[in-house]
């Protein structure tokens, strides 16, 4: 009865570990979809953006060509209104420039979030296929990396945030806040990532019995 209750226990543990990994997996995905389209939405945007600014170079050039040939700088009331004309494009530009930068750190980030999902894919398969660990410390590590994703998928969805909001009113300084708030957020979650897995290496480490497995730790971690 005993030994078909071990079996029962560690049958029931299994299952509910490998549940786990899919759940884990399954999000890993959500992410992973969520991140392209917003990189995909970054690069639209900023290829628009980036025609208006072509857009507007030509016209404030059209206009200095205008200026320079009609000679008429000296008649004040018109090279008011030219001056007026030329301020607007310019702080349109300014503007245009503006949104640019903003996508650009949106897509910086995004590089980031996908970087951080290549190291935890790594991590996640080197602890699962380290013999150093039991199966109850590995679940608890899968645990860690799960939140550690979690984390992350609020951070993408912080980023779709912003992109909708250039069609909304929030100011630029708001989607300023946003995006450094979420870049610190992601940099933490990158640094939280490695330090865990480095916690990992060296307990398997520490595990180790001869020259070997310690040669063995230390390619699975990539530690020189």
């Amino acid at each position: 009865m005993k030994k078909i209750a071990a079996i029962l226990i560690f049958f029931c543990g299994t299952l509910l570990y490998s549940q786990k990994a899919h759940a884990q997996l399954f999000i890993l995905e959500i992410i992973k979809a969520a991140i392209k389209k917003v990189i995909v939405a970054v690069d639209l945007e900023i290829q628009r953006e980036q025609n208006k600014v072509i857009w507007l170079q030509d016209a404030q050039k059209t206009l200095e060509n205008t200026m320079s040939k009609l000679k008429l700088n000296d008649i004040s009331q018109w090279a008011q209104k030219q001056k007026d004309l030329y301020a607007n494009y310019f702080d349109e530009l300014q503007k245009v420039k503006t949104i640019i930068s903003l996508y650009e750190r949106v897509k910086d980030i995004t590089t980031k979030e996908q970087q951080l999902i290549k190291n935890y894919n790594t991590a996640w398969a080197t602890v699962q296929s380290d013999h150093h660990f039991t199966a109850s410390e590995i679940q608890y590590m899968g645990s860690v990396y799960s939140g550690i994703i979690t984390e992350t998928a609020s951070n993408v969805e912080q980023l779709t945030m912003v992109i909708s909001s250039f069609k909304t009113q929030m100011s630029d300084q708001k989607r300023l806040e946003i995006i450094n708030a979420v870049d610190k957020k992601v940099d933490g979650n990158c640094t939280d990532l490695a330090r865990f897995t480095q916690q990992n290496a060296l307990l398997s480490l520490q595990r180790a019995h001869d020259s070997n497995e310690i040669a063995t730790v230390k390619k699975m971690y990539g530690i020189q």
